[in-house]
């Protein structure tokens, strides 16, 4: 069977595997370090603290720092509430595309890297050739920060990350962090009647979103003037409020659901700085005069790093060469890159399928990009080959 056969069959298998975030991983996890042991690679499985989700990290080649890595997430986003033509766990071919949940976010990228691991193996590689996958992407890159974390304690030091998000097969090379927030307001119930005796949560929430508002748009003026982003600046959004029971009652809880998308790290202190100021100077002291139990507490859902463009980037520089793409974009959507520019690595997003069609009913990817991803992927072999 052909590279591309091999592709289509293994994604067929991927898809099949309904690892919707809130779900295990662990069969499709299974499934990957089966088929990379058989290829002869070093397969370590990282489990998270429920037993219920897990990272793979393997590795063709010598046992040496450097290499590349090829990264993808096995988590995907729900189904429900999605008008599917066909069973969106089972992949439904027609007209040259692939249609399923995870076709071109991101087990397309997944399927043709597994598909080559033979074709690496045999190849007898000068340099490591490492593949991670990691779980809990679409809700925070969890998985990702557990395993940058697992692999500077195993002093495993790759030199390049090639993260397959659907780009296309064009090249990313920066995209905004992803910083998400809940935040809870407790406050006194009472009766609708006689407000100055109870602490509204749900008034100071909306005070809070006030100022949320506010900082956006003070967050307009801190672009930086050659921000390629578009927007150029960090962006606030308000996801969700809630909170009360009834037209007449005091509500004691209320919750406010946010999040901010930084183009600099710089922004992200700013914004978290002056809210915990307005809430110590101004929202808690006035909370606490009538009910000194009443509180405000944000948690942390995920603070995910952004990507910075460099001037030198031997990620850009490798997927180039591989590609022949003359040059690099940004976009406003978060990944996994960051955290391994972090540790020190150079990455870009490089994969098969369009940003448009993921998280979408009928989301596909076609025939063709997995094609160019496999070209690349072949290309890769050949560039890091004895």
């Amino acid at each position: 069977m052909s590279e591309l056969g091999d592709t289509v069959a293994i994604l067929h298998d991927l898809i099949s595997y309904p690892t919707v975030s809130a779900w295990s991983n662990l069969e499709m996890i299974a499934y990957l370090a089966e088929r990379l042991e058989r290829a002869g690679a070093r397969v370590a499985l990282i489990q998270d603290e429920s037993g219920l989700k897990a990272n793979l990290f393997a590795t063709l080649g010598p046992e040496t720092d450097g290499g590349i890595v090829l990264s993808g997430h096995t988590d995907v986003v729900p189904v429900e509430d999605q008008d599917w033509s066909s069973d969106p766990f089972e992949l439904y071919e027609t007209d040259g595309y692939l249609y399923g949940r995870g076709t071109c976010d991101m087990k397309g990228f997944i399927a043709a890297a597994l598909a080559m691991a033979p074709h690496f193996a045999e190849r007898g590689l000068t340099r490591p050739l490492h593949f991670a996958f990691t779980y809990d992407e679409e809700v925070g890159c969890i998985g990702a920060q557990q395993l940058v974390r697992e692999l500077k304690d195993r002093e495993i030091r790759p030199e390049i990350a090639i993260i397959g998000e659907p780009t296309s097969m064009q090249i990313v090379e920066g995209h905004k962090g992803c910083h998400e927030y809940t935040t809870e307001f407790r406050g006194l119930e009472g009766h609708g009647s006689s407000p100055d005796r109870g602490v509204n949560a749900a008034e100071y929430a909306a005070r809070y979103v006030a100022r949320l508002l506010y900082l956006r748009e003070e967050l307009k003026g801190r672009a930086p003037a050659d921000s390629r982003f578009d927007p150029p600046w960090t962006t606030i959004n308000i996801g969700k409020i809630a909170g009360g029971v009834a037209h007449n009652v005091i509500p004691s809880r209320a919750e406010v659901e946010w999040e901010m998308r930084p183009v600099q790290t710089s922004d992200a202190s700013f914004v978290l700085n002056d809210l915990h100021d307005y809430c110590r100077d101004a929202l808690l002291p006035a909370m606490q005069a009538v009910a000194p139990e009443a509180d405000i507490v944000t948690h942390i859902v995920g603070e995910v790093t952004g990507l910075e463009p460099a001037d030198e980037n031997a990620a850009r520089a490798l997927v180039a060469e591989l590609t022949g793409a003359n040059g690099a974009d940004v976009v406003p959507f978060g990944t996994e890159a960051g955290l391994f520019q972090q540790m020190g690595m150079s990455a870009v997003l490089c994969g098969p399928g369009s940003i448009e069609q993921a998280h979408k009913a009928d989301e596909y990817v076609s025939f063709s990009q997995l094609e160019l991803c496999l070209d690349m992927l072949k290309k890769l072999g050949d560039r890091i080959a004895a």
